[in-house]
């Protein structure tokens, strides 16, 4: 039997970056930490911009710091269960989206789907950029293209 699940529960480090608990999911952690995500969205869409970029900006910040501590402590590169950087790429894909529970789950949508198939550049970035940074960064790629894709959709359709 795994103790990982008391790594998490007992080391804030680790409590954090597996999104608090989520990505402790036998089943689709990433996925599982995208939905965290979205309580947080919810906090923050009703803030100025340059706040919600500011949150954005600082969650990138001390998640590279926290995702390569955890992944360090771990021994993994880029844990399966580490999904603090799927939280900050969901958050950057929802950045100026229009407000509803119809963005909210279509930007879940883009960049689950960005985030598991990974497009090149992500795919290039997430092979050849290691440490906390890489962990980051390949998330932070698909939350750009995600909020790409939902600003397309609102010029053409809203």
């Amino acid at each position: 039997m795994s103790d990982l699940p008391k790594k998490v529960f007992t080391n804030p480090i680790h409590f954090l970056a597996f999104g608090f608990g989520a990505g402790l999911s036998p089943k689709a952690p990433g996925t599982v930490g995208t939905l965290v995500a979205i309580p947080i969205y919810i906090l923050l869409v009703h803030t100025n911009w340059w706040i919600y970029s500011a949150v954005v900006v600082v969650s990138f910040g001390f998640g590279i710091w926290l995702c390569g501590k955890s992944s360090e402590a771990l021994g993994v590169h880029d844990h399966g269960g580490i999904v603090w950087d799927e939280m900050v790429g969901y958050l950057i894909t929802m950045f100026m989206a229009p407000i509803g529970w119809v963005w909210i789950l279509l930007g879940f949508g883009i960049f689950r789907a960005l985030d598991i198939l990974k497009p090149w550049p992500i795919k290039a970035v997430d092979k050849h950029i290691h440490g906390g940074i890489g962990i980051m960064l390949d998330d932070v790629l698909a939350g750009i293209m995600a909020t790409l894709c939902i600003q397309a959709l609102v010029v053409l359709f809203v």
